[in-house]
């Protein structure tokens, strides 16, 4: 089976860093439980945030970010 890692941030991270964290998130699973590098799949979702809320709030609403 393959194993799917999914990941949920806010918008910003720049395709360089993105990439590393693909690459690290890999090279963790496959340390970890085993396995071929070309088996993990990463999914990385973007999300604004006006989309994401905690607490009863906004994360776009909060004065500190």
């Amino acid at each position: 089976m393959m194993p799917i890692i999914r990941v949920e941030m806010f918008t910003g991270r720049t395709a360089d860093q993105k990439s590393n964290l693909v690459k690290q998130l890999t090279d963790s699973f496959i340390n970890a439980c085993g396995g071929n590098r070309e088996s993990v799949d990463v999914i990385i979702t973007d999300v604004e945030k006006n989309n994401w809320g905690k607490a009863g709030k906004l994360y776009s609403e909060k004065k500190s970010n």
